[in-house]
């Protein structure tokens, strides 16, 4: 673990220095405090996700949101400068690539109007990105079967995942996603994963705003990676205390209308626990199988109707979508797998890190399975 953090710590200080050697143009070449001030402004802010932590589990609160707030909006208006001076760069070498094999002159894209201007575009970026990552989308999507009983003629299920509850998110966010939910009446509320990512404790009045909306077939919860990194234990408990039933491993028959069965996050199973297929054989009574299962890797063909998933956030950041593709090929939406599977994989329902989403909404996603006569 301090190996990968000290790795991404230096991936991120290298981030850094690039977007230093663009922006220094802007500074008074000769007064030294200047770039001083800078390069420990940027230091600070490199490591203020790790004090928000730090600070978080040593109680000091708000102390902590304030250096989440700073360290992880910071994160993502450097990471669009990176790109950004990146892309311009490349274009610019292309620019004086052609302008020395056809004699043309091609304006400069270096100096003090070119970097003003880039930074206009990030700061840009971000603010669409902070607008979008509040604006949360419901995305239907219907599937027919014959496995609903007698007299059921639709079933309604509501998706949230990977609302990353903490320090960044917080009540606010969740009333917002609550009362879209509630909005579109489903008989079954699911959350897939990474619903709490933090010190619960600190957030008051989640279980109340949670215990106003009980769907009639119950909430059903799975864990992901980051209830496993917060404390295992105590997102669990504070996952309960909301009223979702914590599907660990196992499954449920609900109101002989439906099988649910949840499975943790690899990142939380211990050795011995019972395997997915093994689980998902056991549930083969001839009703409707929900498979809730945070990753999106579906590995029981034909021994589940529809799974459930989030974890990718479909890359949150544009275009990062393309390198989490390289792990999780399935990111977004419906996908008919064969054997009568379909997995079905959210953007989302929050944010992680960087407070801000760009081409990647959030969303909440309502399933309609439905009778097929």
């Amino acid at each position: 673990m301090i190996k990968f953090l000290l790795a991404v710590l230096s991936v991120y200080a290298l981030m850094h220095a690039f977007v230093y050697m663009r922006v220094k143009v802007l500074l008074p070449g000769r007064w030294w405090p200047c770039h001083a001030l800078l390069l420990l402004f940027f230091a600070a802010m490199i490591l203020a996700p790790i004090a928000a932590r730090l600070l978080e589990k040593s109680g000091n609160h708000w102390m902590a949101v304030l250096a989440a707030g700073a360290g992880y909006s910071w994160t993502g208006f450097i990471f669009y400068a990176f790109w950004c001076f990146l892309l311009v760069g490349a274009v610019s070498v292309l620019f004086h690539l052609a302008g020395t094999l056809t004699g043309f002159s091609l304006p400069s894209l270096s100096g003090r109007a070119a970097t003003v201007a880039v930074l206009g575009a990030v700061l840009a970026i971000n603010i669409y990105g902070y607008i979008d990552a509040r604006n949360v989308r419901v995305e239907r999507f219907t599937l027919r079967t014959s496995k609903l009983p007698e007299g059921v003629e639709r079933l309604r299920i509501a998706q949230i995942s990977d609302v990353h509850l903490g320090l960044m998110v917080g009540r606010g966010r969740m009333a917002d996603i609550l009362d879209k939910v509630k909005a579109q009446h489903p008989d079954l509320l699911v959350s897939t994963g990474d619903l709490v990512d933090g010190d619960i404790d600190s957030i008051r009045g989640l279980p109340a705003l949670f215990a106003d909306f009980t769907p009639g077939l119950g909430k059903f919860a799975v864990i992901g990676n980051h209830e496993v990194y917060a404390g295992l234990s105590s997102s669990v408990q504070a996952e309960q205390a909301f009223g979702f039933s914590v599907l660990r491993g196992e499954v449920q028959t609900v109101g002989n209308t439906i099988n649910i069965a949840g499975v943790d996050d690899p990142a939380a199973v211990p050795d011995g626990t019972k395997d997915e297929t093994t689980l998902l054989k056991a549930a083969q009574n001839g009703l409707f199988t929900v498979l809730l299962k945070h990753r999106p890797d579906p590995e029981s063909l034909g021994l589940f109707d529809l799974q459930l998933s989030g974890h990718t956030h479909y890359g949150q950041l544009y275009p990062f979508r393309y390198f989490a593709e390289m792990i999780y090929p399935y990111q977004n939406g419906p996908y008919f797998l064969g054997k009568g599977s379909v997995l079905y994989t959210s953007r989302g329902s929050g944010t992680w890190g960087p407070p801000i989403r760009v081409l990647a909404p959030p969303e909440i996603t309502v399933v309609d399975i439905v009778r097929d006569r």
